[in-house]
């Protein structure tokens, strides 16, 4: 993919790494977690409408592919890209990139389901969310 838009900007340090001297699967899981946040942001599911409309979101579905070892000082960004937009989910992707050897470290792709966080039950999205979904980037 990495056409999409940038959803993540940090960089590896040492205690993300593991005994071989790797990033850590969990970090790759938490980066990702941090660019779904700022994906869901940019298709206007922002905090204060998700709080105000006792709404939120669900992963039900993730693939990931791990292509490149990181290592302690890897600048990494990843981009984002919408899939697919549905009545109640989106499945969308993000590429994790090494910034200085552009290389695609790892891939993944997510189905989210928007919820009723008091009828505990998914709910259509926002119509002007899921418009904004269906333009928002795409994978190649």
């Amino acid at each position: 993919m990495s056409e999409g838009v940038l959803t993540y900007r940090g960089v590896v340090y040492p205690w993300q790494c593991d005994h071989v001297g790797h990033m850590n699967v969990m970090w790759y899981m938490g980066k990702f977690d941090e660019a779904t946040w700022q994906l869901f942001f940019a298709l206007g599911l922002t905090p204060s409408l998700l709080r105000q409309n006792a709404r939120g979101m669900a992963a039900v579905d993730q693939h990931i592919q791990y292509k490149k070892e990181l290592l302690a000082g890897d600048v990494v960004s990843i981009r984002s890209a919408v899939l697919e937009v549905r009545d109640k989910s989106i499945h969308f992707s993000h590429d994790l990139i090494n910034d200085e050897t552009k290389a695609v470290a790892a891939s993944t792709t997510i189905t989210g389901v928007h919820l009723d966080t008091v009828a505990r039950r998914a709910c259509s999205l926002p119509s002007d969310v899921a418009e904004r979904a269906r333009s928002f980037g795409s994978a190649s």
